[in-house]
């Protein structure tokens, strides 16, 4: 994967290299199948001093080439339970917004598919798309 993966915690956030590196490792995996689409996702763990139990955030920004950055954040009680809960919302909207971007009406969109080298196979392909 060559995505770039960046994590940063406050000073209240304790793990330091032991947490970044179980967050890029599991980012790293379950982001693979976006791998060539993203160029960079930063993980930002903080916890909030306002004192209520669930004052734990992540907020996850991935930033797929070309289009506009997608940024998740969740709160819970735990540092693991918010970035798991942030990665797991981070994959929902990734999914969707590939398969958007990817998908057209249950096949590949015109979008993506490569243009006809022979001019006169502009013909063909058009037949193609109305099968």
């Amino acid at each position: 994967m060559l995505v770039q993966i960046q994590v940063n915690t406050d000073h209240n956030i304790h793990g330091g290299e032991r947490l970044a590196t179980f967050v890029t490792t599991d980012l790293e995996g379950s982001l693979s199948r976006f791998g060539a689409w993203l160029t960079r996702v930063e993980v930002h763990l903080t916890e909030d001093s306002g004192g209520k139990p669930e004052d734990k955030k992540c907020v996850i920004e991935a930033r797929p080439g070309g289009k506009q950055p997608v940024a998740v954040t969740h709160h819970a009680a735990t540092v693991d339970d918010a970035y798991a809960g942030a990665a797991h919302k981070l994959g929902r909207v990734l999914d969707s917004r590939y398969d958007r971007a990817h998908d057209h009406k249950g096949s590949e969109s015109i979008r993506h598919m490569p243009a006809p080298d022979d001019p006169d196979q502009v013909g063909v392909l058009e037949d193609e798309l109305r099968d």
